[in-house]
């Protein structure tokens, strides 16, 4: 089966996501024709143009990437996609669609399938329902417009506990890293934590899983002759396990890689000595997650760590010659004006440049954060009641502590700190 899987972000200059990447590795491992596009801020295309390749590629199952950013350019190109090919199938996934209520199909009707949480099963079992033209079978993972217009959802997906399972999508040639700035590397799923506004311990489900060290060093070993030897770490946390990091890190000098790398992890997973091995084996970046500097706010995120735990961790990072960017937001419970100008006060106090993601933002909810199953108990009002249901609150909110207005002069005390205008490379 030709497979096409679609990365779109209008937002920024397109970079293949990892996660499209070893969906189009498993889908290849399983004898499909995979090509993955990645559609930016300035690619050079037109619906003609687009039109056209998909006429020349001719895929029967076509998959999204899909954000609350994104949904509505998603939407209309799956909409096109229909028209050129009608009997091509559509998928979405991605943080979207994984909590995304099964009405919110209702309203996509170019959309056949959702798959929720970790793709990789799920999407080869969408193509063996395909293949086995048996369109009615309710589907591991996945919420399904049947033949009938009815919406079904399947039980519940498992995951693969060691990810070495799943192909890579750099050694099967479904990424080319010599075609990249920056190759995205992702090694480890899931958190042990549960912060108020994050939706990733809901989406993986349990303790982290990771692939073995030997892969890891199979991939950057691979990444780094094949490329430009720059490497962005997803992984959550990538210092979640100590012993394991260091063998990474040995490893990549063992083996001599010249390698540039960015990770994030969390303060109190950080000593000296790691950070001194990080920057030997050529980590230049570390980001940390803050969110908030005021004690009247970051207690009840249930984040698990202190302030002042990431400004010493931070001031290592420096020590070592290592570049430190630090994750915040504003519009938090609890929060008011004077507390978010604290966090904005704590980043400067740390020495951090106020730039990329250093650069806050808006808290936005999301479909399957915590704080999402009861925004209103959380003191958040949401500022529109006619939100179609595949779109999350977002940002469309303000607080029992900040008004609209309060959480503007926030973000504009933010944007007159920064150095590069308020952009924000992660988000």
């Amino acid at each position: 089966m030709r497979i096409l899987l679609i990365d779109l972000n209008p937002f920024m200059p397109p970079v293949t996501p990892i996660s499209l990447g070893n969906i189009g590795g498993v889908l290849k491992s399983h004898g499909h024709d995979v090509d993955v596009l990645s559609l930016g801020s300035n690619s050079s295309f037109s619906p003609r143009g687009l039109s056209g390749y998909l006429q020349a590629y001719d895929p029967y199952l076509i998959g999204f990437g899909t954000y609350q950013r994104n949904i509505p350019h998603v939407h209309a190109i799956a909409a096109m996609a229909k028209e050129v090919l009608p009997d091509c199938k559509v998928v979405l996934g991605g943080p979207q669609a994984t909590f995304m209520p099964d009405e919110g199909l209702h309203l996509l009707p170019e959309v056949d399938y959702l798959s929720r949480g970790e793709g990789e099963r799920t999407i080869v079992a969408i193509t063996e329902v395909i293949e086995g033209n048996i369109p009615d079978q309710p589907i591991p993972g996945v919420t399904t417009r049947v033949p009938s217009g009815d919406i079904v959802t399947g039980p519940e997906s498992d995951h693969a506990e060691d990810l070495d399972e799943y192909a890579s999508p750099w050694l099967t040639g479904v990424l080319d890293p010599s075609a990249m700035e920056e190759s995205i590397m992702l090694t480890s799923r899931g958190c042990p934590n549960n912060c108020l506004f994050c939706y990733t311990p809901a989406a993986f489900r349990g303790p982290t899983r990771c692939q073995s060290v030997e892969r890891v060093l199979e991939d950057i070993t691979y990444v780094s002759k094949k490329g430009s030897g720059r490497l962005w770490f997803a992984d959550p946390n990538f210092s979640f396990s100590e012993p394991r990091v260091v063998e990474i890190l040995e490893g990549i000098l063992e083996r001599d890689l010249d390698v540039s790398m960015w990770i994030e992890t969390r303060a109190d997973m950080l000593t000296q000595d790691l950070i001194n091995l990080m920057k030997r084996a050529g980590v230049h970046s570390v980001a940390m997650g803050l969110e908030s500097a005021s004690p009247n706010v970051y207690p009840a995120l249930n984040k698990g760590i202190e302030p002042s735990r990431i400004g010493q961790a931070a001031k290592m990072a420096f020590d070592a010659g290592l570049d430190v960017e630090l994750f915040s937001q504003f519009a938090l419970p609890l929060e008011t004006k004077q507390d978010a100008l604290l966090t904005l006060k704590f980043v400067q106090e740390c020495g951090v440049k106020i730039q990329g993601n250093s650069n806050a933002q808006q808290m936005h909810l999301y479909f399957g954060a915590k704080l999402y199953e009861n925004p209103t108990e959380n003191g958040i009002r949401p500022l529109r009641e006619d939100l179609p249901p595949f779109l999350a609150i977002g940002g469309e909110f303000e607080t029992d502590w900040m008004s609209k207005d309060e959480i503007k002069e926030v973000k504009s005390a933010w944007r007159a700190a920064s150095l590069d205008g308020g952009k924000r490379v992660v988000s």
